[in-house]
């Protein structure tokens, strides 16, 4: 049975295709656009997941869709009539496009693939899942767990905000719920929104910066814009938010209780703003330990999974994890609405379908979310070259010590190797990689090739079987989706005087072996990678650590910012020629900076809008 999963219309449409059970292809629409987030009808993604299964519309047996608009529409009608007549501009606003548009999708679904099949069944085989139940089936199906409580975290779907579930074999059954306007993901937007960045994408930002600060205003959030109870279920204020009924955020109340009004995005961070993020990434973290806890208490599972956006944070992920409420936690590693096209597929076959599970023993089903397209040798040579860049071939071997040379010398060095990466994070598949143990690697890649903020980490890739003598964490974290110190023996003890530095001023402490992955608090965002799930990587970071004796790199999503990571051999040559990195290794072949046409050297620094 083939299900062709998607989500759209929101921010980062997607699809993904499976088949029996067993996840075939999976991509984001932006990946292929080329635009941030893209919220189109994923067309594109649905040719690519087609084409990888070496089949057609026609033998799709049936289309999930990851929400269901009608439960959307109730609750922007019963929103604004709770608030009447305050809001009516928003509402206003809204209403023309939800008449046009969102409310009638099936129709609008069906228009958008009888363009691919004018003749395919969509009577019959277009389904529709409700948003929480795609997130928890996203994050229990492909699992390694027979069983497990799944917690589901984001801004809102239709109407549920926070939802539980337990899964069990083939079954999925939403126990509990919170409902919208109380939001753990609208809370963290919109003290994203108060600090100067672009909610649903800059909330990453926040959690990069709060270690720069200090937690003061967590109290002052707790004691008057959350209700948080033991469980871990709150009530927000609203009288503080606008997001119900305006067309921002926050309002003039939240600015008085944090003394002015919100940064905007041009000017410097202050440090309000740190102690800001720092706040809010406390009070999240207290929210999601106090939830975990009483469902573990409550359910007595060992395993936990965990999607939704707010499972995005790694941060609060390793807390979790570090509690040891669960025995067992896995995270989707696509835990926004991209993994909502993946959910929507798996509810259908095997909560409307009833399909039987079958697990792989201790190992999840996501192939290490490489799920996207891949190129050959021939295919990258052929689009290169008519380009104009300049191809060096070798083995894989000779490509392997090369790359690793150049890392070791110092160097920026563009992977691009095999399939996708599905979801925000680039595993190694479409990676910009540095010199962890180099103390100015951070801010080169930030500000020369990436084009961002200097103060945010980067993540260290490590071999599985060498993590716990680096980090303070000896457990599978293939996704970049937990955060734990650098291992004490690898710390370099700050001064005195470099103690009472604050903000970004701690940026330039040398404050471990690996700075470079190293954030102000001593922590990192760690991706751990085994020689089975991706040979290639694996072997690149032994000959690093050959050369080196540290078997550990820097690792970035191959772009820069506001661009969507690269996910054709154009795309990485162009942010080659756009940016100071100095190498590309694509496929078997390399391609040196200093080798290219100078006459095709871009301009990337402004090419993408802020993200």
């Amino acid at each position: 049975m083939r299900i062709l999963g998607i989500s759209a219309f929101y921010h980062d449409s997607a699809a993904t295709l499976i088949e029996d059970g067993r996840i075939i292809a999976a991509a984001q629409e932006e990946r292929f656009s080329r635009i941030k987030q893209d919220a189109n009808f994923p067309i594109r993604a649905i040719e690519y997941c087609l084409d990888e299964s070496g089949g057609a519309l026609t033998n799709i047996d049936y289309v999930a869709f990851y929400d269901k608009p009608f439960l959307k529409f109730e609750r922007l009608l019963e929103t604004y009539l709770s608030f009447a007549p305050k809001g009516f501009e928003s509402f206003n606003k809204a209403m023309p496009i939800w008449l046009k548009e969102k409310l009638f999708q099936k129709d609008m679904l069906r228009k958008e693939f009888r363009k691919v099949d004018a003749n395919f069944d969509w009577q019959n085989k277009l389904l529709f899942t409700e948003h929480h139940q795609s997130h928890a089936a996203s994050a229990f199906f492909p699992s390694p767990f027979e069983d497990a409580v799944i917690l589901t975290m984001d801004g809102v779907g239709e109407w549920a905000t926070t939802s539980v579930a337990i899964g069990s074999a083939n079954k999925l059954n939403v126990t509990k719920e919170l409902h919208f306007p109380h939001s753990l993901g609208l809370l963290y937007s919109a003290f994203t929104y108060y600090t100067g960045f672009r909610v649903n994408s800059g909330e990453y930002k926040v959690m990069g910066l709060a270690p720069y600060g200090e937690p003061v205003y967590a109290q002052k959030i707790l004691n008057n814009i959350i209700d948080l109870k033991e469980d871990g279920s709150f009530r927000l204020d609203q009288s503080y938010f606008d997001y119900c009924t305006g067309l921002r955020m926050t309002n003039e109340k939240f600015d008085h209780l944090f003394g002015g009004p919100a940064r905007k995005s041009e000017d410097l961070l202050t440090d309000r703003e740190m102690n800001l993020a720092a706040s809010i990434q406390a009070v999240t973290e207290e929210v999601v330990l106090r939830l975990t806890r009483s469902l573990a208490k409550e359910t007595n599972s060992k395993n936990l999974c965990l999607a939704g956006g707010v499972a995005l944070n790694c941060v609060a992920n390793g807390k979790v994890l570090r509690d040891n409420a669960f025995e067992n936690i896995w995270i989707q590693p696509a835990a926004g609405d991209a993994g909502g096209a993946l959910g929507a597929a798996l509810a259908a076959y095997y909560v409307y379908q009833n399909q039987p599970r079958e697990r792989t023993e201790s190992r999840d089903t996501m192939q290490g979310a490489y799920l996207g397209p891949s190129f050959s040798d021939e295919d990258i040579v052929e689009r290169l070259e008519k380009i104009g860049a300049i191809v060096e071939r070798h083995s894989l071997d000779e490509m392997t010590n090369i790359a690793a040379q150049a890392l070791a010398d110092g160097k920026a060095v563009g992977w691009f190797q095999d399939r996708m990466e599905f979801g925000p994070r680039a595993l190694g598949n479409r990676s910009i990689l540095g010199d962890p143990r180099s103390s100015t690697m951070q801010k080169t890649l930030n500000l020369k090739i990436k084009y961002r903020e200097s103060f945010r980490p980067f993540a260290p890739s490590v071999r599985r079987e060498d993590v716990a003598d680096w980090f303070d964490m000896d457990t599978d974290s293939p996704y970049m989706l937990l955060v734990a110190d650098v291992a004490k023996k690898r710390q370099i003890k700050m001064s005195e005087a470099d103690q009472k530095l604050f903000g970004i001023e701690k940026l330039n402490v040398k404050r471990s072996e690996i700075p470079a992955v190293t954030h102000v608090d001593y922590s990192a965002r760690i991706q751990t990678i085994e020689a089975e799930i991706n040979p290639k990587y694996h072997t690149l970071i032994t000959r690093f650590k050959e050369l080196t004796d540290c078997p550990v790199v820097a690792n970035t999503s191959f772009n820069v910012r506001g661009e969507p990571i690269v996910c054709a051999p154009e795309d990485a040559f162009y942010c080659l020629m756009g940016t100071e990195l100095d190498m590309l290794a694509i496929g078997n072949c390399i391609l040196k900076k200093e080798s290219q046409n100078p006459e095709l050297k871009l301009d990337y620094k402004d090419a993408f809008e802020l993200d």
